[in-house]
C-alpha cells in the first residue's frame, strides 16, 4: 500500500489520530539504559512496543539519532516497526529542503536507507525542492506550512497578495500543483487552531501532521475541532516528550503507554 492508504487504514483500524514522536535524548533515559551502546534503540523500541496499538503513526526525529551517532539504530528501529507493527506507518521528521541532485539523495536516504513511509520537507526553495520526492509515488511527502513555533510567523504570516498569507499559499500549492499522486500532507501546528481551520478549508481531506500538543501546550479540543475532516480523521496529532519521558524508572514504557492512552482517548472525545 502507498502512504495515504496505509494512513487511512491506521486511522480506521487503530481508532487513533495520535502520532507518537520519537525524540530520544540519552540524558533523559532511565538509569538502567545509560551507557549501553544500543540505548537509543532499546529506549525507542520499548516505547514503540508499548504504544503501537494506540498510534496512527510513529515520527522519529532524525537529529536526535544523528547527534547520538545512532543512525544505525534508527535503521534498526524502523525495521522493527515494519516487522512487528506493520499497521503503523513511519514518518521520518527531517525537514529536508534542497534542490536537484541533493534532494534526490535525501529521498534515497529517507526511503531506501531508512525505509520511511513519509518524510517532512521544507518548501522554502519552491517546487524544485519538492519534485524529486514525488518520484517515490508510494511514499508520503509532508510539507511545512504553519509551524507550531512562535517564530514561524516571521515568514509564514507574510501577506502575498489580497490579504492572503504565505502559509495559505503553501497549503494551496501542496493540495493542488504539488500533489499529482495524492501523496502530499502538511505540517500545521496545534498552537494556532484558527490557522489550522483555515488550512483545512483550503486543502479538503489532505492529511495534516499536527505537532504542538503535550509539552508545547496545544489545546486538544480546539485542535481536533479545527483540523478534523468530515469523517472525523485527517490528522496525525503528534506528541513526543510528554509520552517519552512520562516515567524515569525501569517501568518508563508503561508510563509512556498510560500517557499515550490518555492522549488518544482525549483526542477521540472530540472527533465527532
Amino acid at each position: 500500500m502507498d502512504f495515504r492508504s496505509r494512513l487511512d487504514a491506521a486511522w480506521r483500524t487503530q481508532n487513533s489520530l495520535l502520532c507518537v514522536g520519537l525524540d530520544p535524548d540519552p540524558a533523559k533515559f532511565p538509569a538502567h539504559l545509560k551507557g549501553r551502546p544500543d540505548a537509543v534503540f532499546e529506549f525507542c523500541r520499548a516505547i514503540v512496543d508499548a504504544t503501537a496499538d494506540l498510534a496512527c503513526a510513529f515520527k522519529p526525529q532524525i537529529a536526535y539519532f544523528a547527534a547520538a551517532r545512532a543512525e544505525d539504530q534508527l535503521e534498526a528501529l524502523i525495521a522493527h516497526i515494519h516487522a512487528k507493527h506493520p499497521q503503523v506507518p513511519v514518518v521520518l521528521d527531517a525537514k529536508r529542503g534542497d534542490i536537484g541532485a541533493t534532494a534526490q539523495q535525501y529521498a534515497r536516504e529517507a526511503f531506501e536507507r531508512y525505509q520511511a513511509d513519509a518524510l517532512t520537507v521544507n518548501p522554502y526553495m519552491g517546487f524544485d525542492s519538492v519534485e524529486p520526492y514525488l518520484e517515490w509515488k508510494d511514499r508520503g511527502l509532508i510539507v511545512l506550512c504553519r509551524t507550531s513555533n512562535p517564530g514561524g510567523s516571521d515568514l509564514q504570516f507574510l501577506e502575498v497578495g489580497a490579504g492572503r498569507k504565505l502559509y495559505q499559499h503553501v497549503a494551496e500549492l501542496v493540495a493542488t500543483k504539488w500533489n499529482p499522486h495524492g501523496q502530499a500532507a502538511l505540517v500545521v501546528g496545534a498552537t494556532f487552531p484558527q490557522e489550522l481551520a483555515d488550512v483545512r478549508k483550503i486543502v479538503g481531506d489532505v492529511p495534516l501532521l499536527v505537532p504542538g500538543i503535550g509539552a508545547q501546550g496545544g489545546d486538544v479540543e480546539a485542535t481536533v475541532k479545527a483540523g478534523r475532516t468530515a469523517a472525523g480523521s485527517g490528522l496525525m496529532i503528534s506528541s513526543s516528550r510528554a509520552i517519552l519521558y512520562a516515567g524515569k524508572g525501569e517501568d518508563f514504557a508503561d508510563a509512556a503507554r498510560a500517557v499515550a492512552l490518555a492522549t488518544r482517548d482525549d483526542v477521540n472525545r472530540y472527533r465527532g
